[in-house]
């Protein structure tokens, strides 16, 4: 007597065609072009989580670059001096800080440029 792996096999093309769904044409309907093109997301996808923070951390950069700018500061002379002033706030914060709370972000800026010119 012959195996045919009925429900077992049902429930693996099942999950399979679940994570496929929304794909266009045989990438979502056809069972061997489903599992290459799952393959491949899952590659994409691995990979543009490392993107994703890359992307925001440039994003935090060109801001806070551009707040410092107004404040007659370079981008690198600003990180320098908080390195300098022991200031462990990270990009993401200070980005915020320039944005929301502008006042904040000049006293910053002013503890910087006191620093450098020590």
């Amino acid at each position: 007597m012959r195996v045919k792996y009925g429900a077992a096999r049902r429930r693996s093309k099942n999950r399979l065609f679940k994570r496929a769904k929304g794909f266009r044409g045989g990438r979502g309907k056809l069972l061997r072009t489903v599992k290459e093109t799952i393959i491949r997301a899952d590659a994409y996808a691995t990979r543009d989580r490392r993107v994703r923070k890359r992307d925001f951390r440039k994003l935090w950069i060109t801001r806070i670059s551009a707040a410092v700018k107004m404040r007659d500061l370079r981008y690198s002379e600003f990180i320098h001096g908080l390195k300098l002033a022991n200031v462990t706030l990270d990009r993401k914060s200070l980005s915020q800080m320039a944005i929301q709370d502008p006042a904040a972000f000049d006293a910053v800026c002013d503890l910087v440029k006191q620093t450098l010119t020590k």
